[in-house]
């Protein structure tokens, strides 16, 4: 009996001496249902799918296993920000909405919390200008980042110029799809080009209108900001009308596979923007089909491996790991906590060597971060599409947005946000 108690005190001294391991806690605020439910379904699990290999393969980041609690938004902002009070308990880290609306309303929130928002792609623009927005990272590109790609991309497929030509915007009629039109405005004045706004409403199935009015006035291009069935709606009707889908050119929200294959082979050339790869043609690969999709561990089916939105959240989810790992150098720590993760985000230096590392040679842009550049690079490229074979090519190299005219409207509009909330501009 002695020898018995004396054991079990032994045992007890052994765990309580043992260290505690803490979990990383990086919520997934997700929408598998309602309209867009399509669209982020393959970003969700590309989300989880990696950090589920990170924990599978490494043991989570820096001997920490990442816990990614999922709730569902249905790209509603007020369920969005009820997700966001619901899990911010938790111990979480950052968050990544996945919604330009969300993003708005959690700015102030995350700001008086002290827990960073990573909104890789949409969100606010300005928020890349660091001195004011001290939580928020927005790299490596941002809407006005992609509006003057497209441009850049269109001058270069007309020689250099766009003097006197003619281009539509088919917008989503929310704050994401309304992002561009200052930047479309002021590079019309600079290039010299005549620009025509049309929004569609909320979720985008009714859009004859605004494609009649396109067939009548007949642009050059069409640019479309648009999400969910509003893009297959708009390729349809693109189809409908003729309009030439080499001419037709989305941003990145506007790409998918989702947003073609219903429209057959006559989607075949049209075009969108990315800021990072697609495809299965990179060594990561090998290791989520091993680690994650034959052990039966996937977040979902497994058969939205490789596909646009998938490599998306996947790449949200790479940026946010390797900020950690940042953190965890910077600390001098495993168990980091949400102040030291913003200081990781802001201290990122990813190096085409460490893409390279992680499986993803020129998957995207290097990006070095600062306290006055939460903005990245601010480079995408133009992919095609090409129904025969199911794929996105790369049509274009990496291109760089006009930074002559995004940083003063960038400066502009962060000044306004940082008067009317107060906001002392400065390195934290």
């Amino acid at each position: 009996m002695r020898k018995t108690l004396t054991a079990l005190v032994a045992a007890a001294m052994t765990l309580s001496a043992a260290p505690v391991m803490a979990e990383l806690v990086v919520p997934n605020l997700s929408y598998r249902t309602g309209p867009y439910a399509a669209n982020g379904i393959p970003y969700a699990d590309g989300f989880n799918d990696y950090f589920t290999l990170l924990n599978e393969r490494d043991g989570g980041i820096g001997g920490e296993i990442v816990k990614s609690p999922e709730c569902e938004t249905a790209y509603n902002t007020e369920k969005g920000v009820e997700c966001y009070e619901s899990t911010k308990g938790e111990g979480a880290l950052v968050y990544n909405p996945l919604s330009t609306g969300i993003t708005y309303q959690l700015i102030p929130k995350m700001a008086a919390d002290g827990i960073p928002l990573y909104t890789p792609g949409y969100g606010r623009t300005s928020a890349a200008n660091g001195k004011v927005f001290k939580w928020v990272f927005n790299y490596p590109a941002n809407y006005w980042d992609g509006a003057s790609v497209a441009v850049k991309y269109l001058m270069d497929q007309n020689g250099g110029s766009l003097e006197g030509k003619k281009i539509a915007l088919v917008y989503h009629n929310s704050a994401y799809g309304k992002e561009p039109i200052r930047t479309l405005d002021e590079l019309s004045k600079k290039h010299g080009f005549t620009l025509a706004t049309l929004p569609v409403d909320h979720p985008g199935q009714e859009q004859k209108s605004q494609w009649l009015q396109i067939r009548r006035e007949k642009p050059d291009y069409v640019i479309m900001y648009g999400w969910g069935v509003m893009n297959q709606v708009a390729i349809q009707e693109a189809v409908n009308i003729r309009f030439p889908m080499e001419n037709f050119i989305g941003i990145w929200w506007s790409g998918s596979e989702n947003d073609v294959e219903s429209a057959g082979d006559k989607a075949t050339g049209y075009k969108a923007l990315s800021f990072h790869g697609t495809g299965m043609d990179y060594p990561v690969y090998a290791d989520m089909k091993k680690y994650v999709v034959d052990t039966g561990k996937a977040s979902g089916a497994g058969d939205q491996v490789g596909t646009m939105l998938y490599s998306r959240g996947m790449y949200a989810a790479i940026i946010i790991s390797e900020a950690i790992r940042k953190a965890q150098e910077i600390a001098g720590k495993s168990a980091v906590n949400a102040a030291e993760v913003r200081d990781g985000f802001e201290n990122l230096d990813l190096t085409e060597a460490r893409l390279q590392e992680l499986g993803l040679p020129d998957f995207s842009q290097p990006i070095k971060a600062s306290c006055e550049n939460h903005g990245g690079p601010g480079a995408a490229r133009v992919f095609q599409w090409d129904a025969a074979t199911k794929n996105w090519n790369a049509a274009s190299e990496w291109i760089t947005s006009d930074k002559e005219v995004l940083d003063p409207l960038i400066a502009e509009d962060s000044a306004a946000y940082a008067k009317e909330a107060g906001i002392e501009e400065g390195c934290k």
